[in-house]
């Protein structure tokens, strides 16, 4: 399992630890894969185990009352989901799906908690990460609560372009594929709602959409009209070769 030792390495959480110490957390976890559609776990399940993911992409969402899908998190290669089982278990309260095919390793909930008590930077890791988690979540309802859906899919997608983009001649590219029900599902709107305001925003040149991938035109504009405060990243100028990669962004 040495690819897996070394995503472990290569985890913020864990980067500090020993060779020995990380062999320790691989020797007691489980690799599985999940394929496209499928539920890594469900809520009311036991959260008796944390989630490393080590390829794909897992969405993590609540089922609201109208039977619509509330998107919460998207996680990437790397990052950690799941983490309620840190603090002693109880029943999941989200649902957790790969959105493509994904390789997930599973650390019982008890191994981080030995070593949150054994490393102080592993407990302030946690703490960081559940932070940061809660704060996204409770900006994405401040947004869905306080505006309309115009504003809601303009700020979701300089969210995602934070995340996900690279900088182009032609703008900022989102180099992530999602479809007009999954970007309605993360802003509590209907499929047919993003498509017409994506096509509207196309119409006036704000954006491109090539395969599935959408080029902010006008990412200051956009910005502007909802008060969004832009990163620098998002704020340069792409350089001689046309485009460069934005901090954190795919490859």
């Amino acid at each position: 399992m040495d690819k897996n030792f070394w995503y472990l390495k290569n985890c913020d959480l864990f980067e500090r630890l020993s060779q020995d110490q990380i062999a320790q957390v691989e020797q007691n976890s489980s690799v599985r894969q999940f394929g496209r559609g499928n539920l890594v776990y469900l809520p009311t399940e036991s959260s008796d185990s944390v989630f490393l993911l080590l390829a794909g992409r897992i969405k993590l969402y609540h089922i609201t009352g109208d039977g619509k899908q509330a998107l919460l998190a998207l996680i990437e290669p790397g990052e950690l989901f799941g983490e309620l089982a840190i603090l002693g278990g109880g029943e999941r309260e989200e649902y957790a799906e790969a959105m493509l095919k994904s390789t997930i390793l599973r650390i019982p909930g008890n191994v981080i908690q030995e070593l949150m008590q054994h490393h102080p930077e592993v407990s302030l890791g946690v703490t960081k990460l559940m932070g940061l988690r809660r704060q996204r979540v409770e900006q994405r309802l401040k947004s869905l609560l306080f505006r309309s859906n115009r504003d809601r899919l303009t700020y979701l997608l300089l969210d995602l372009a934070e995340k996900y983009g690279r900088l182009t001649q032609q703008g900022v590219l989102i180099n992530i594929k999602l479809s007009h029900q999954e970007l309605a599902s993360i802003i509590g709107s209907t499929r047919e709602t993003v498509t017409v305001l994506l096509g509207e925003m196309q119409d006036e040149r704000s954006i491109d959409i090539q395969k599935r991938q959408i080029i902010l035109r006008k990412t200051q504009h956009l910005a502007q009209t909802i008060d969004f405060k832009l990163t620098p990243a998002l704020k340069a100028k792409p350089d001689q070769s046309g485009e460069y990669m934005l901090k954190g962004a795919e490859a």
